[in-house]
């Protein structure tokens, strides 16, 4: 059995701006865009394992969420199942998903964000690599997203660490 927690985060030329360091009484320069165009990076973890499944889309609908469902069913350890915990937005909730043999939706409470741990994973990659930035495209808005992702694939103790919820592992052996 694996616990993975999904979501999505829309990336773009709206970006975040983040404190950074800088000498006591200057006023470092921080980017900003008028732009509107993003994309949305859809991405679930699996803490246990330290790893993780993501897609970058133009669209947070349910033809994207079937495709981040198929991809996060493709990186579920063979003969493993998992129980997918995600929010209840309309495109997870709808009939309309085909939901693979290996996978198991559970939904968390309405309004509840904090309960997962997704949410957190966002803000680490905003703060360390998504903001105080201006793309030039939506291409660059696309590579920066994977380029994110694939970093925090790297440090697998740091999705562990963001990640681990003692509330979903309760009971499961390491």
């Amino acid at each position: 059995m694996e616990i993975w927690f999904q979501d999505e985060a829309r990336i773009g030329q709206k970006n975040g701006i983040v404190r950074q360091w800088a000498r006591r009484g200057t006023r470092p320069r921080q980017p900003a865009d008028q732009r509107y165009k993003s994309a949305y990076l859809f991405g679930a973890i699996c803490p246990a394992r330290g790893t993780g499944a993501a897609l970058a889309l133009p669209f947070a609908d349910t033809e994207a969420m079937q495709l981040h469902i198929n991809e996060i069913s493709r990186h579920v350890e063979k003969g493993a199942h998992a129980v997918l915990v995600m929010d209840r937005a309309g495109w997870h909730t709808t009939a309309n998903l085909n939901i693979p043999d290996n996978i198991t939706p559970i939904f968390l409470p309405s309004r509840a964000p904090e309960l997962n741990p997704v949410e957190n994973v966002w803000q680490y990659m905003r703060q360390n690599w998504l903001s105080n930035r201006v793309f030039d495209s939506y291409d660059d808005i696309i590579d920066a997203a994977c380029d994110a992702w694939q970093k925090l694939l790297a440090a697998s103790q740091t999705i562990t660490s963001i990640g681990m919820r003692e509330w979903a592992h309760v009971g499961q052996t390491p």
